[in-house]
């Protein structure tokens, strides 16, 4: 059977999908062109085409998958309810014990950074994004009278932190925690964050 022709914006989603597949199968360090290109049953030619070398489809495979997961973020926080339910679905959500996708992912794209300079910059922008989008549902909860919170933006940088350094020990290690003692923490961890009380967060 004769392949459907794509378009180019249909091609490189294809190949940025299957990329991301595959580094999260193999690795970023392990990948090759020819990894994607076998799975999709096309040449390596043409995965170049769209993608001048294995680092730019890296680094754009990443940006795919992140700003997939920053979207959904972005839904959450719209939600029409109060900063604090907001706050604590993202952070249910983000938390790596709950439904967010993509840790192995970010985990293979922090590890890669260090020698990639694009790759750095497309994490460290895409992190940025993160926290600014936190940092504002904060603000709007503290201007609401919700709770009292003078410095939104460090508070997503701790939160942040802590999901992140939660996320790298139970990828990586497989940690003895159980899923309810991780979003314990992380809820915990929000609740002081914000000054108030934990019953009151999850009621």
């Amino acid at each position: 059977m004769a392949r459907v022709r794509l378009s180019v914006a249909e091609r490189r989603e294809e190949l940025l999908r299957a990329a991301v597949e595959q580094i999260e199968v193999r690795g970023v360090s392990s990948l090759r062109i020819a990894d994607v290109a076998s799975v999709l049953g096309v040449s390596n030619a043409l995965v170049l085409y769209h993608f001048s070398s294995k680092e730019k489809l890296v680094a754009s495979a990443f940006a795919y998958a992140a700003e997939a997961d920053l979207a959904h973020l972005r839904g959450i926080l719209a939600r029409r309810t109060s900063a604090v339910r907001r706050l604590r679905a993202a952070v249910r959500w983000y938390a790596p014990t709950g439904r967010a996708k993509g840790w192995r992912l970010w985990i293979e794209g922090w590890a890669a950074s260090l020698r990639d300079p694009a790759l750095r910059e497309v994490a460290g922008d895409l992190d940025q994004q993160w926290k600014a989008e936190l940092a504002e549902v904060i603000e709007e909860g503290a201007a609401a009278g919700e709770f009292r919170c003078e410095d939104p933006v460090s508070v997503a940088w701790r939160l942040t932190a802590l999901l992140d350094g939660l996320a790298l020990q139970m990828t990586s290690y497989a940690g003895p925690l159980s899923r309810a003692t991780m979003l314990r923490w992380t809820e915990e961890a929000l609740a002081h964050e914000l000054g108030i009380e934990h019953a009151v967060l999850t009621a």
